[in-house]
């Protein structure tokens, strides 16, 4: 059994047992253990190919998850400007932080 959420501003399909990283939960405050919920499901698919389709939301459907890792660094970005013959440059970075999640229910 699969699901589309919406988490973080975009879509996601996730499986049973997948590990997933998403936005920061509690500012990196999660505990290791602790119960995310998802209730915002767009589709529900199955194994036999019926789909639940949503709403925009399937009533009563809902994704749990629970949290592996409060706080996990992504990759890191660099962002260089160059203006030729100006003797302009700059360099800066980012690094995103983000929740490693288990999905451990789908239901609905």
């Amino acid at each position: 059994m699969y699901a589309i959420i919406v988490e973080g501003g975009g879509q996601r399909k996730v499986m049973q047992d997948q590990e997933l990283l998403i936005d920061l939960v509690n500012e990196g405050q999660a505990k290791p253990g602790q119960t995310v919920t998802f209730d915002r499901v767009l589709l529900l698919g199955g194994d036999a190919g019926a789909a639940k389709i949503g709403r925009p939301y399937v009533a009563g459907a809902m994704v749990t998850a629970e949290v592996l890792q409060a706080e996990v660094l992504g990759d890191k970005i660099d962002i260089r400007k160059f203006r030729k013959r100006k003797g302009y440059r700059r360099h800066t970075g980012h690094r995103q932080r983000y929740t490693k999640v288990k999905v451990t229910g789908i239901k609905g």
